[in-house]
């Protein structure tokens, strides 16, 4: 089997029953901000467009380039679609002509001559844009897991398809806190080493789990080349960014796990696989300019920033133009108070007013009575500023997941008087009805948690409110805290709260009360 890289979460994978195109993308994305890190455009896309499968693994627009997949994918290929909850996906592909879709099955392997593989997806609000997957496969040579993105819950399923000879996944988060926050600069620097640490135990806790002799780091960072936006390459000029690249994680690693064999994946990496005999070999960099790349960093991306400005124009120059400020908050009114209305429990997470500067429109989101208005000085437990013309981008286009278009873009600011609110981030990337009612649904699932465990000397809900993860193999506790590994939520035991975000208690006794309320119930 062979694997070449193509920058960020691509590759293009050959193996003796087919090759398989994931996740190509060129950018730049989300409103011209992300570019793959390193240039990817030298590559043969040509030879790359013209494979047997295609795989998107999420709706992200990091990993899903329409105008790549117009230039060189045709239209026959065979598209493997994740079994996602809604068909936001399906519809994208199908708008661009792509009708030979495989629906894959959740966890079930599927066979193509002597290729069997599995997509594996994720499907709570807060995996992605609502979905997230990962793919397995083995061809009788070798077997691998592009894991992407995903962060699995259950990886026993995993495991069932076998253990693979080498190892994909994200170890860079695509995310805009702190960076886009309305912080002291020192709060910034703290937050963003915190936020950089997470990420790393977090990777770390799956490159442990998943225990494959081979492992490469990819998916991340990013390259910001807009001028407002360059200070936050990497970990930002400051320290205040939290994009951990590829080399600095592969250190990382050797000090945690020092036995753990790890390579740079870049564009025109070529990695082949026969069993546990792995040979890396680099087509498109010579290793002086590899060592240029993360050695002088800065300059390299300032040169990156001097030679694509142009294409961040051609970006601009397809944003719709502006809408009076009456007119966006008709629109908006129009298309989110429907919403508001069927979204009982986000309604009752959020519990407050979210406050909207669009250009010349200031206008409030009234969650509890799911209104949009004009603002009038009422108190609010959020308030973002977005230009105009992204926003009337989004209504023209009916983009119905804003953390997919506006925030990782990183064109915004963003204030809270409070704790991160997850049920207003769900809202804002779940705008249409069926997205509403799904995680409606799923959160209404959530609140029948029945099964208790002992650990360390606590009674605890197995399942973290989070995302489910099974706490006895994701939680530890230290000093009456209890954290789940997964993505470094935390609860005081002692009262069931949340000190990661708003609402989302736990329920949890210590140990010996748990058994004396049993044995006086008799």
């Amino acid at each position: 089997m062979r694997i070449t890289g193509l920058g960020h979460a691509g590759m293009f994978i050959e193996t003796a029953g087919g090759s398989i195109l994931c996740d190509p993308v060129i950018g730049p994305s989300f409103f011209g901000s992300w570019f793959p890190f390193p240039d990817n455009r030298a590559l043969d896309w040509e030879r790359f467009g013209k494979a047997d499968f295609l795989y998107i693994s999420h709706r992200h627009r990091d990993h899903f380039d329409p105008a790549m997949l117009e230039r060189y994918v045709p239209k026959d290929v065979k598209v493997l679609l994740p079994e996602y909850p809604t068909d936001d996906l399906e519809q994208d592909l199908i708008a661009l002509g792509y009708t030979n879709l495989v629906r894959t099955e959740a966890g079930v392997p599927l066979q193509f001559g002597d290729l069997k593989l599995m997509v594996t997806p994720l499907r709570a609000p807060s995996d992605g844009p609502i979905g997230d997957s990962s793919l397995s496969l083995d061809d009788g040579t070798a077997s691998i897991l592009n894991q992407n993105d995903s962060h699995p819950l259950d990886l026993e399923k995993l495991f069932d398809f076998g253990k693979p000879d080498a190892y994909f996944t994200q170890v860079s988060g695509a995310i805009w806190w702190p960076m886009v926050y309305d912080l002291p600069q020192d709060a910034k620097q703290n937050f963003a080493q915190l936020k950089r640490d997470a990420q790393n135990k977090r990777a770390m806790y799956y490159i442990e789990k998943v225990d494959a002799e081979h492992v490469f780091p990819m998916a991340g960072p990013p390259m910001f080349l807009r001028e407002e936006l360059f200070r936050y390459n990497g970990t930002g000029l400051e320290n205040d960014s939290i994009f951990t690249d590829q080399r600095e994680f592969l250190a990382h690693m050797k000090e945690q796990r020092p036995g753990q064999k790890g390579y740079l994946f870049l564009p025109g990496t070529e990695v082949e696989v026969q069993g546990s005999d792995v040979t890396v070999t680099q087509t498109l960099y010579t290793d002086a300019e590899i060592e240029r790349v993360f050695g002088d960093k800065w300059n390299y991306l300032a040169e990156q920033r001097d030679s694509r400005q142009a294409e961040i124009q051609a970006e601009e120059a397809s944003r719709a133009e502006i809408i009076p400020p009456a007119e966006m908050l008709a629109a908006l009114k129009e298309w989110w108070e429907p919403l508001l209305r069927r979204a009982r429990t986000i309604r009752n997470g959020v519990g407050g007013m979210v406050r909207f500067r669009i250009g010349e429109l200031d206008m409030v989101v009234d969650f509890p009575k799911a209104k949009l208005r004009e603002y009038a000085g009422e108190e609010c437990i959020y308030w973002y500023t977005i230009p105009a013309d992204l926003v009337s981008t989004n209504i023209r286009d009916h983009e119905i997941d804003w953390s997919n278009s506006i925030f990782l873009s990183m064109q915004f600011e963003v204030g809270r008087s409070g704790k991160f609110n997850e049920f207003l981030t769900t809202f804002l990337k779940c705008l249409s009805r069926d997205r509403i009612e799904y995680v409606e649904n799923w959160y209404a699932e959530q609140s029948d948690q029945t099964e208790d465990a002992e650990i360390d000397g606590w009674t605890v809900q197995r399942r973290c409110p989070h995302l489910r993860a099974d706490l006895t193999k994701t939680g530890k506790i230290e000093d009456g805290v209890l954290t789940c590994s997964l993505h470094d939520w935390k609860w005081d035991l002692a009262t069931g709260r949340c000190l990661t975000t708003t609402g989302h208690p736990i329920r949890s006794t210590p140990s010996g009360e748990r058994r004396a309320a049993e044995v006086a119930a008799g």
